[in-house]
């Protein structure tokens, strides 16, 4: 092959990834799957849709909408992730937001990494290739360790996870008043109500930071840390605030578990295995790094190749692990549990039941996207393969 069709086909490969590396940045913030449950005492007129919620890479996300028609008004819409919830843990299911830990707390760096990664697939020169993924790879896990191991790392976390988060404790803190804190989207709710009115509203992270200056995911932080110093005060926790991402991460993760079934023998254990797995997650992620950058060495070889088949197989990484958080789910029922059922599996795909419940799921748009990512992919890696093969 002559040197102007292999420089067509390293154009055409590199339009390709920019087309991936735009739907791997568009799927990042986009519903990737969604559930409902709908049931008799769940009307249609007040859940067009059932019980709702949103599966994103970080975090689930309220799926219901608000209500305006001549027999229903509602000014905010119902917290279908708490309603879930609520209805799930009456068979001891433990909630939502307890499932996939880890997973939403590296998304983020994840996404950026199958980013470098189809970088380095593209160009075909070796030696630029590991420069590629060493420098890309370099900041990732410069950027990945500032998060989740030192102080204030949180604040690089991304602002729908940080949303999430103090979601589902304001779930937890529903009623409770102690110190005068209240923590959660229902404060943002009125907070923009009452701005909305001409009433301006100060939070405690913005007394210091002046009219202006504390950006929403500021004010998301404080309230997480606002939380955290409440847990400190009456014990439930024993270290001081540092605000690093591993701190919130099994902070969280500890009270997620015990909204509504507090056996903390039963807990602790739990969480340790979360710590340890996100020491494993961070030093896993910098081993195939490593790996990755040696297999750049040369146009070939499984190490070569998975530059583009691991991003091209995220749809599939993804139903794996969305099925296997449903099985956790089903057969980690707690005993305090009001009824008691036999461990089960949730429906992962179409339509179930469960009691009177039936039960809804299903790909999202950002699930669509990953298969259009997976086959833009494709198209690239047999025109890389031809090229390959034409130049030997």
């Amino acid at each position: 092959m002559n040197a102007a069709s292999q420089t067509k086909q390293t154009i055409q490969v590199g339009l390709l990834t920019l087309v991936a590396l735009g739907l791997l940045a568009v799927i990042f913030y986009t519903p990737i799957w969604w559930v409902s449950l709908t049931a008799p005492n769940y009307p249609a007129e007040a859940f067009p849709d059932g019980v709702k919620i949103h599966f994103h890479m970080n975090g689930v996300f309220n799926g219901c909408t608000k209500i305006d028609s001549a027999e229903i008004t509602e000014d905010i819409a119902l917290d279908c992730v708490h309603e879930m919830d609520t209805i799930n843990h009456y068979v001891g299911m433990y909630p939502i937001a307890a499932g996939g830990p880890v997973e939403r707390g590296f998304a983020q760096f994840l996404m950026f990494f199958l980013g470098v990664m189809l970088l380095g697939f593209t160009c075909t020169k070796p030696k630029i290739r590991m420069a590629i993924l060493g420098v890309g790879f370099a900041g990732i896990a410069i950027w990945m360790y500032l998060s989740i191991y030192t102080e204030n790392g949180f604040d690089l976390q991304n602002s729908g996870y940080v949303e999430a988060l103090v979601t589902s404790l304001d779930q937890e803190a529903t009623g409770e008043s102690e110190g005068g804190i209240v923590i959660g989207g229902i404060v943002g709710a009125l907070r923009q109500s009452l701005q909305e009115s001409g009433v301006r509203v100060v939070l405690p992270s913005e007394r210091d930071a002046g009219p202006g200056k504390a950006t929403e995911k500021t004010q998301l932080v404080e309230q997480l840390r606002l939380n955290y110093q409440k847990d400190l005060q009456y014990k439930r926790v024993n270290q001081a605030w540092n605000g690093s991402s591993f701190q919130v991460m099994s902070w969280h993760y500890g009270k997620s578990l015990g909204r509504y079934f507090n056996n903390q023998e039963e807990i602790l254990p739990m969480v340790k295995n979360l710590n340890l797995a996100i020491n494993v997650v961070f030093a896993g992620l910098i081993g195939a790094m490593l790996l990755l950058v040696f297999g750049a060495r040369k146009n070939s070889g499984v190490l070569y190749w998975l530059l583009v088949l691991v991003p091209l197989a995220l749809p599939l990484f993804f139903v794996i692990d969305y099925a296997a958080w449903l099985w956790w789910y089903g057969h980690t029922l707690n005993d305090m549990g009001a009824f008691t059922v036999k461990p089960f599996m949730p429906t992962v795909f179409g339509q179930g039941k469960v009691a009177q419940f039936a039960t809804h799921s299903y790909p999202a748009v950002g699930f669509g996207l990953m298969m259009v990512l997976s086959l833009v992919l494709a198209i690239a890696v047999l025109i890389r393969k031809k090229q390959f093969q034409a130049g030997r």
